[in-house]
């Protein structure tokens, strides 16, 4: 069966610890795993290869900028993130400064952390509905993100999301900056 959209499943009343979701996740390493705060287990397709090659440069971007100021890690979409509303999300491109980095634990470190990024990109490929998209950026928000760009070729415009502050939407061309999150560090999208 290919998967061509995202299947949900409502886990709400299962309960699944962390643990026993490191370990779905484990066992099911052909399938991309997310868990909502609100207990919704998100089955998700891979992505085509236009939108993987994006994905990939966005990523190799901040890696870029991440190893010559060296202020933090950066982690690919196949990374888990468990957040203190309780999802269990995988951004496209996610970033943490080593501060925040160095405060977790090698067990913790090595499994799925425990922690929201400071940074994130999401990049909404053909099978993504926006709305879920924008969903998965307020929960970021709400646990605690400074800054993230959710990128939406379809509309050809970008999200950019920050605390306290309304979403601000650019229409593409444009260009993004890092801010302070990440000083120095700019974007320039094109159309796609």
């Amino acid at each position: 069966m290919m998967l061509t959209e995202p299947i949900i499943l409502n886990i709400k009343n299962v309960g699944l610890s962390n643990d026993q979701f490191y370990q779905l996740c484990q066992v099911n390493d052909q399938w991309r795993l997310e868990e909502t705060a609100q207990g919704e287990l998100i089955i998700m397709p891979p992505v085509g290869a236009i939108s993987g090659n994006r994905e990939s440069e966005l990523n190799g971007l901040v890696w870029l900028w991440n190893r010559q100021t060296k202020l933090g890690k950066v982690f690919s979409s196949s990374t888990v993130f468990i957040l203190p509303n309780g999802g269990k999300r995988s951004p496209d491109v996610a970033w943490i400064s080593n501060e925040r980095w160095k405060q977790l634990t090698l067990e913790e470190q090595e499994k799925f952390a425990s922690i929201c990024p400071d940074f994130v990109i999401e990049l909404r490929s053909r099978t993504d509905a926006i709305s879920q998209l924008q969903s998965k950026m307020q929960e970021y928000l709400n646990s605690g993100l400074k800054l993230g760009w959710l990128i939406d070729p379809q509309s050809q415009k970008v999200e950019i999301y920050r605390q306290n502050k309304p979403t601000e939407i650019l229409s593409l061309p444009t260009t993004l900056s890092g801010e302070n999150v990440l000083p120095e560090f700019s974007l320039e999208l094109t159309k796609f």
